[in-house]
């Protein structure tokens, strides 16, 4: 080997051990941001049927994870694919908080809460306001838990009313009830110190597959968002779980979006992804503007056009998991290199409704969905160390519950009627 084939050879290494170090060589390449050392959670929906906190906290170690939103949903929900319950929130009290903390020191885990309901449009007033009475307690629960002083936040949907929505100007209607429904809980939850964040999905599948729209969780879009804390007095205690899977399959770059939002607003980060179908036949046939519509399957036949099979399946596109059986329509390196650059401290949350993992109903499976995603996150956000890329437990602060028992409330006693 002649000395100028060894010098490139060197230069070679040299930049790969740089970028590695995340050091700027010539001919390197772009430094890579510096790892924040985030948390890596499991959103508990996909244990439904684990009945304990003991059973979810031991999956959340076996997989290599940090923490977990707990999912608790009302026992007696009118929902049929998010059923998980993981604490008792009809007799969640103060000492009730002191065992979950403990369990929690215990563990090396961290924890929120959240149940995702329709808040302003449920099927009947009298359901509406069973839900937003249930995320009263569940933010009276994240704050025995030490609300915001341990990071325990409530998540939740908002919801859209349809019966509204069809009106004109139906959507800014929309916005006015958020504003007199979600005003009074946000008070509550910002006097006993916990955030209240709301998740992006647009629940498409909300409304049979008959429905001429799919629009059915007002911050479904980024718009909306931002249109929601303009629209309120006080939003101090409001602030978003960003899903980035949904701006996906509705062809939007989840990057420009973290680019145009209020940054200081997002709390959590859903890690789910989503393969969208652009030549499905499907997709050729009634385009990519509105969801697929439903009409006669007979007359569907006849004029050889295909029909969506359910209400879930209107926009052509199924969710998976980053890094567990192939890509999907996500550049998921950039999209957590951008949050890192932006300085997103929070935990990311893995939510598991992937097609090959959770949804087979095989518990290995889903556990495998849950150990390739974290693998598959880990080299962006947390620091390399003598035995690969690990997350630091050394940040963690101990949990410390309230110190006084709290009240339960209602909507009707914040002086909100149905």
């Amino acid at each position: 080997m002649n000395r100028r084939s060894f010098f490139k050879l060197g230069m070679a290494f040299a930049a790969t051990a740089g970028v590695a170090r995340g050091i700027d060589l010539p001919g390197a390449g772009p430094k890579a941001p510096k790892p924040m050392n985030n948390p890596i959670w499991l959103m508990t929906s996909a244990f439904a049927g684990d009945r304990t906190l003991d059973a979810v906290l031991a999956r959340a170690k076996s997989v290599g994870a940090q923490g977990l939103e707990l999912c608790v949903f009302r026992r007696d929900t009118d929902r049929a694919d998010h059923i998980a319950t993981h604490l008792d929130y009809e007799t969640f009290d103060l000492e009730a908080a002191k065992r979950v903390v403990a369990k929690c020191n215990a563990a090396g885990l961290r924890i929120s809460v959240g149940a995702y309901d329709n808040l302003i449009g449920a099927k009947t007033p009298a359901l509406q306001t069973v839900n937003q009475n249930h995320l009263l307690k569940l933010i009276r629960i994240a704050a025995l838990l030490g609300g915001d002083a341990n990071d325990v936040v409530c998540g939740t949907f908002v919801g859209y009313d349809r019966t509204l929505g069809l009106q004109d100007r139906g959507f800014e209607k929309n916005l006015r009830k958020f504003k007199r429904v979600f005003q009074p809980i946000l008070n509550y939850a910002k006097s006993v110190g916990v955030t209240v964040c709301v998740e992006n999905c647009p629940m498409e599948g909300w409304q049979p597959a008959t429905a001429p729209d799919a629009y059915n969780n007002l911050p479904g879009c980024l718009a909306a968002r931002k249109l929601m804390y303009a629209i309120l007095d006080d939003a101090s205690a409001l602030q978003e779980t960003y899903d980035p899977s949904h701006d996906i399959w509705q062809h939007i770059d989840p990057c420009d979006v973290l680019e145009a939002m209020d940054f200081k607003r997002l709390r959590r980060v859903h890690i789910k992804g989503t393969r969208n179908f652009p030549k499905s036949a499907d997709a050729i046939h009634w385009g990519r503007l509105y969801p697929e519509q439903v009409v006669d399957p007979a007359l569907a036949a006849k004029a050889g056009v295909p029909i969506a099979e359910n209400e879930w399946a209107r926009m052509n596109y199924e969710p998976r998991l980053p890094g567990f059986g192939g890509s999907d329509s996500c550049d998921w390196t950039r999209f957590l290199q951008t949050l890192m650059v932006k300085g997103f401290k929070y935990p990311f949350v893995i939510e598991n409704e992937a097609c090959n993992s959770s949804h087979t109903g095989n518990l290995g499976a889903t556990l495998q969905g849950f150990r390739a995603t974290i693998l598959n996150t880990a080299p962006v956000v947390w620091p390399l160390g003598a035995n690969g890329y690990a997350f630091d437990a050394s940040a963690l602060k101990p949990m410390v519950a309230a110190d006084r028992e709290l009240p339960v409330v209602t909507m009707k006693m914040l002086g909100v009627e149905a």
